[in-house]
Parts: C-alpha cells; sequence; structure tokens
C-alpha cells in the first residue's frame, strides 16, 4: 500500500497542473491526467459502501507536503448544498464524493431515514473521470420531491452535468437533463459550471450562484479571471442568460445562504499580482443580497447595486482586509430571526501551509441592523479548516468545525469540536469535543438545508500528508456522532455512534 501511496506523490508532482491525487481503498490507482477532458460516465449503480475520496492541492516541497489535502468528500466550501433534510418523507438526503477501484471521483447520493435511524446503501451516479474534489456534486429538492444532482467542473477543461431522480424522494435511478441557457438570445447547451450553489424556491424554481472562467487583461498582464454569477430556471432545463455579480482583478470565491426567499452571497477578491496568481492571497470581505430572486441586488444598508462589481472599493465591503496584510477564506453564512447575516471565515497571514501564517483566526461579522460587529471565535492550524454555522431558532448560535489539532498538524482540518453562543456570537464557549484521537484529519463539516436534529452536520477524514482511505461521518444536534460504513451487507443498516 505504502508502494501504491508513494506513486500517487510522484505522479502529483510530475504533473502539477494537471494531475490531482485521487486514492482508491482497493487499488490506490491513479486516474490518467488526460481523463480530465473526458466524458463523465453514467452508472447508477449501487456502491458496497461509502468511501470519500482524497484530495490534495499544490505541492509545497516541505513537511506539509501540500497547501491543503485530505479527504474532502465534502469540499469545498463553495459547494452547497450537500445535504437537504425532507419532513415529506421524514429523511436526510445526502451526496458526496466518493472514489472507485481505479480513483476516479464518483459523485454518490445516499439518505439517513429519521424514522428507522438507519442509513440507505449509496447509489453511483456517475463517474466524473477525473480525480479533482472540485469536482464534487451537488442536490437540490424541488416541490415535487424530485433530488437534482449538480456535477460541477474545476474550470473550463471538463464538461458539468444535470441529473434528477427517476421518481420522487428516490435515489435508485437518475436521468441525465439536458440543460439549455439563454447566449445572446440564443438557447445553447449549459455544460460547464464550477463552485455551485443551489437553491429552490416553491413558485419561482432553482437559483444558482456559481463561477464562470474569463481571460482578461490586467495591469499585470492577461490572466484567468474566476466570475462569479448567478442563473434561475423554473424547471431546471431552461436556465437564465448567465449574470455576474462580481469581477474586480483576479475573481473571487464566493460562499451563499438562502432562507425565506432571500438569496446572501459573501466573496472575498483576489487581487492582481505582478508575477504570480492571485489566487493564493485571496482578501477583503464582501457582501451582498437579494429578495427577488435576483432581479435586484442590495448591499447591508438595502442600497440598490449595479452588478457586476468591478472596483476594489465599493459599498459592498463589510472590511478591508487587504490593507492588514491577511488572507480571507470563508466558511459559511447564515441568517438570524430578523434575516441579519452572520458571516463565519478564517483570517491568516499567507496560503502556505505551516506554522508561519498563524494564527488563522475563526472570525465573525454579524449585521445587527445598524452595523457590523466582529468577533473572534477562536483559532486553528490551517487555512481550510473549514465549518458551518446555524443560527437557531431559540436563540443559540452554533459552529461545529475542526478548530482542534488533529494528528497531522498543520495539515487541513482536525478534530471536530461544537461551539455555543448565547448572545448573537459576541462571545463563544467551547460547548463539546466530538472526535478525539484520531488516526486522519476530520474536514469540511456541512450543514444541511433544513437541518434534522438527528443529522445536523456531515464531513469527511483523511490523512493530511499522504493519500489515504476516507470515511464519512454525519453528527446530531447534541454532538453524537456517527460514521457511515465502508461497507454495507444490507440495503439499509443502523449505525453505532462513534466513541
Amino acid at each position: 500500500m505504502q508502494k501504491n501511496a508513494n506513486k500517487l506523490f510522484t505522479l502529483a508532482v510530475l504533473f502539477p497542473m494537471v494531475f490531482f491525487v485521487g486514492y482508491a481503498q482497493q487499488s490506490n490507482t491513479p486516474v490518467h491526467p488526460d481523463a480530465q477532458y473526458a466524458e463523465a460516465v453514467l452508472l447508477n449503480k449501487p456502491l458496497e459502501g461509502f468511501q470519500g475520496i482524497w484530495y490534495a492541492n499544490q505541492p509545497s516541497s516541505d513537511e506539509y507536503v501540500y497547501k491543503y489535502s485530505g479527504g474532502l468528500g465534502t469540499y469545498p466550501s463553495n459547494h452547497y448544498p450537500f445535504s437537504i433534510y425532507s419532513p415529506e418523507v421524514n429523511k436526510t438526503f445526502f451526496c458526496y464524493g466518493g472514489v472507485n477501484e481505479e480513483g476516479s471521483l464518483i459523485h454518490a447520493v445516499s439518505f439517513f431515514d429519521h424514522r428507522t435511524k438507519q442509513v440507505a446503501r449509496p447509489v453511483a451516479v456517475l463517474d466524473k473521470r477525473t480525480n479533482d474534489a472540485h469536482d464534487n456534486p451537488v442536490m437540490s429538492m424541488d416541490k415535487d420531491g424530485y433530488i437534482w444532482l449538480f456535477s460541477t467542473s474545476h474550470g473550463v477543461w471538463r464538461p458539468s452535468y444535470i441529473h434528477r431522480s427517476v421518481k420522487p424522494y428516490d435515489i435508485s435511478e437518475f436521468k441525465p437533463i439536458n440543460a439549455v441557457k439563454t447566449e445572446n438570445g440564443s438557447k445553447v447547451p449549459m455544460d460547464n459550471f464550477s463552485y455551485v450553489q443551489m437553491y429552490y424556491q416553491p413558485g419561482a424554481g432553482f437559483f444558482g450562484l456559481f463561477t464562470h472562467y474569463e481571460q482578461k487583461e490586467l495591469a499585470y498582464g492577461s490572466k484567468q479571471s474566476r466570475i462569479i454569477s448567478y442563473m434561475t430556471s423554473p424547471d431546471g432545463e431552461h436556465w437564465s442568460e448567465w449574470k455576474d455579480i462580481a469581477t474586480i482583478e483576479e475573481g473571487h470565491y464566493q460562499t451563499s445562504f438562502y432562507k425565506n426567499g432571500k438569496v446572501a452571497t459573501t466573496f472575498n477578491h483576489h487581487p492582481n499580482i505582478q508575477n504570480g496568481s492571485g489566487l493564493n492571497y485571496r482578501t477583503n470581505l464582501y457582501y451582498l443580497e437579494t429578495t427577488d430572486f435576483g432581479n435586484s441586488w442590495q448591499n447591508i444598508q438595502g442600497e440598490n447595486m449595479n452588478l457586476p462589481l468591478t472596483a476594489i472599493e465599493n459599498s459592498a465591503l463589510v472590511k478591508d482586509y487587504a490593507s492588514l496584510g491577511l488572507n480571507v477564506y470563508i466558511n459559511d453564512v447564515s441568517f438570524d430571526e430578523k434575516g441579519y447575516p452572520a458571516i463565519l471565515y478564517v483570517t491568516s497571514g499567507g496560503y502556505e501551509a505551516g506554522p508561519s501564517n498563524n494564527p488563522r483566526t475563526w472570525n465573525l461579522a454579524y449585521w445587527t441592523g445598524s452595523t457590523w460587529i466582529f468577533s473572534e471565535i477562536t483559532s486553528s492550524d490551517n487555512n481550510y479548516d473549514m465549518g458551518s454555522i446555524y443560527l437557531e431558532a431559540d436563540g443559540t448560535w452554533r459552529i461545529i468545525g475542526p478548530t482542534l489539532p488533529g494528528p497531522q498538524l498543520f495539515n487541513t482540518g482536525g478534530e471536530m469540536v461544537m461551539w455555543i453562543s448565547k448572545d448573537k456570537g459576541k462571545t463563544w464557549k467551547e460547548e463539546k469535543v466530538l472526535t478525539s484521537q484520531s488516526e486522519k484529519n476530520h474536514s469540511y463539516a456541512r450543514k444541511p438545508i433544513n437541518a434534522h436534529a438527528d443529522f445536523y452536520a456531515f464531513w469527511a477524514d483523511g490523512h493530511g500528508r499522504q493519500p489515504s482511505e476516507s470515511s464519512l461521518y454525519f453528527s446530531t444536534k447534541g454532538g453524537k456522532v456517527f460514521r457511515l460504513p465502508q461497507k454495507m451487507d444490507r440495503d439499509m443498516m443502523k449505525l453505532k455512534g462513534v466513541k
């Protein structure tokens, strides 16, 4: 096994721009770099159990090995949602980035039955023909209970796909949707999109936030910019024209939330860097929202905004971190009972892994109705330590994320911890440690849409410095943790809590 893992690492170094490391328990065989151009394969077949994708990015030639890495089946924070609770059938449906024997990324779906406390055998919907976890799927559910799977792509080099379940509330079979979008007054195939966040509003349809890539002439030459945008569809097949939100210098990462007809997006900015890429120097914090399905957008003061934003200084700016020399990594955003946003994000001194860029500070920006209040929650040891925030009806604010050091120090993830605030985020206390004495780091704790107390956060684990197996987990609102079985001998299985 170690020999095969070393082979994977060697390939990653030889092909740093086109090869993304993947790992499969059975064979550890890497996917060939040319597979990034291949068409995906529709599978619709049961899996023997839950195995997540292992992925690494940007080898660092030091003891930390990668900029970020690990079990990233629920990565990145710019993909949402991975899970949805349906009260109609009392089930939480979820998707994740799995892996097959060849190390290829598998888009898999399953569900947890809250009545029986059992998890369903996962179904492999699609072989994405890559091992880049940026291509992880997200899901949605329409008013009739059909489950939609949006298969993203990292950049323009691979196709993207949309699939819909053949039956409502059923994961056994999905069919492809030949989606089209409006472009210059014509209908063209919608076959490439990145970093998708997808929401469904009864009576209106789908609202999707995403990224597309364009070459731009900037002060320091021609560079590929990540432009954040949105699109809508009444039926999931016919999509609107793509409408840009912001295209400042080298672009942005956006993270969003939807509730009661309001969509919020919060994003950072990639500065135009001489003799380098601004992607590693993401900074600043911005916020916009819409309450009319994207017909108009406002800043937090309620002022209508002319989009796309093109200037660094604009009235959507929440805080200027560029002047402080800090990077900004946005984790999550949510609304309180008044619809005011709270943004969870990490700041650090630089992009490289290791102690030199400490502290990695977990921050909260909360809008009170008249001003932004900023507070520090805790600190961790990697820029890509990602958690989710829950603003609950009784006034409790909760964060679940890997804020304690894991076995691979300064690599992505750590031990999962639950934090609680009773004063709207001004102060926080460590309520419960969810994982401990782990062999691998836990990372990317994701909240479901309409989260049920019995399936409240969903994440994966993985070794921070070498290819490894990756297990998937979920926890209850009270902090009880369950590991999803890597092998199942029946279609529905009741789980035992992790001790």
